[in-house]
């Protein structure tokens, strides 16, 4: 494993900081406010032109084919910026390396290049459900062929960019005898269908800029030509791209901890308490020592987990690994940052509390971090078996 970032990894991290800079740090605060959704979405289009939207899809289909790693680094520095940006960026990156996995040619070659172009600002991921969210091998949503249609009956919950998606990968269920998680299946749903509608956006903690949606679907009718894939092997597809998620999501996590971190560590050195400033303080110091440590392992467990799946080895374990510790160490750094500027941290005048609202909920996305405790363990001892 490659430590140091190869010169087009850097080139993507470099143009990845640079955007988030001048464009996305500048409105980060209106956007979680609830406004500027219009230039929300006019920066997505942008980073969709920079290359930023299928860092790890092949060229045939407007992918910048960088691989993994880079996609990884560019996701934490535009976090570091925005993190509903970095989410609907991972998320793209996501549905691009599914349809390029199990899509059919036409498939790929339809969808893929409107995502990587900022054609659509979107793409959704329709796993979830109200019953189903660490258990989505129970799914209900139902896919039942009618001639050369399928018909879909149900709901999804939690789904990110729902009401700005261009179209939906929607996992289904569509052989019901069969044993759980064997009879569930993958279509390609676009936005905008009869008997398809998408809910109002949730009131959420954090991550405000990006909508998330209940999915409703009332004998909504899918080509025969939706299906993505083999039929009733849905749930491996989503199993594997999961774990390939939260790389995405302990990146994201990682850019938030730094910002935090970063912030406060600056606010220290300015500010001065017994006629001195903070960071001669040895608790301060602790924080900072602590925290920076912590990220900078979050940082080697995802180039790792970038490196394996890169390479094309088993990186389930790896990726688990990551996204527990980088959202765990990367909330740390951000209680340790906002008690670093004491009251001043409380207050939205200063970044910290939205550091700490956002950072929240990626110990939840892509799967707990106790299902992650699950995964790693079974992984270990079905190894030791």
């Amino acid at each position: 494993m490659r430590l140091d970032l190869t010169r087009t990894q850097k080139k993507i991290q470099d143009t990845a900081r640079k955007f988030a800079a001048a464009e996305l740090a500048p409105v980060a605060a209106a956007l979680d406010a609830g406004g500027e959704r219009d230039i929300f979405l006019k920066n997505l289009r942008c980073m969709a032109q920079l290359g930023l939207m299928g860092i790890n899809v092949s060229s045939c289909y407007g992918g910048s084919e960088a691989g993994v790693v880079a996609f990884s680094v560019a996701v934490t520095e535009i976090a570091r910026a925005c993190a509903s940006t970095a989410l609907t960026m991972s998320l793209n990156n996501m549905v691009c390396e599914v349809i390029q996995a199990v899509g059919s040619e036409d498939q790929k070659k339809k969808y893929i290049p409107k995502i990587c172009s900022g054609e659509y600002h979107a793409a959704g991921f329709g796993l979830t459900e109200p019953e189903a969210g660490s258990d989505p091998a129970g799914m209900c949503c139902r896919a039942v062929q009618d001639g050369k249609e399928w018909v879909l009956n149900g709901s999804k919950a939690f789904i990110s960019s729902g009401d700005y998606a261009g179209f939906f990968v929607i996992w289904a269920l569509t052989d019901p005898s069969a044993r759980k998680g064997r009879g569930i299946s993958t279509f390609l749903v676009e936005n905008g269908l009869n008997g398809f509608s998408i809910g109002k956006g949730e009131a959420k903690m954090g991550q405000n800029a990006s909508s998330t949606n209940t999915l409703i679907f009332n004998d909504c009718k899918i080509p025969a030509s939706a299906l993505m894939g083999k039929l009733n092997e849905g749930y491996r597809t989503a199993v594997g791209e999961l774990a390939g998620g939260r790389i995405g999501i302990g990146s994201l996590a990682l850019g938030i901890g730094l910002a935090a971190i970063d912030f406060a560590t600056k606010y220290a050195l300015a500010r001065k308490q017994f006629d001195q400033p903070l960071t001669n303080f040895q608790a301060i110091q602790w924080m900072i020592a602590e925290s920076y440590t912590e990220l900078e392992a979050s940082r080697l467990l995802l180039m790792n987990a970038a490196c394996c799946k890169e390479e094309g080895r088993p990186f389930a374990r790896q990726a688990s690994m990551a996204k527990y510790f980088a959202t765990e160490a990367a909330e740390k750094a951000c209680h340790n940052a906002l008690q670093m500027l004491g009251g001043y941290g409380y207050m939205k005048e200063f970044p910290l509390e939205r550091y700490a609202r956002d950072v929240r909920v990626t110990s939840i996305y892509e799967g707990t971090n106790q299902i992650q405790r699950l995964v790693i363990a079974k992984d270990i001892l079905c190894a030791a078996a």
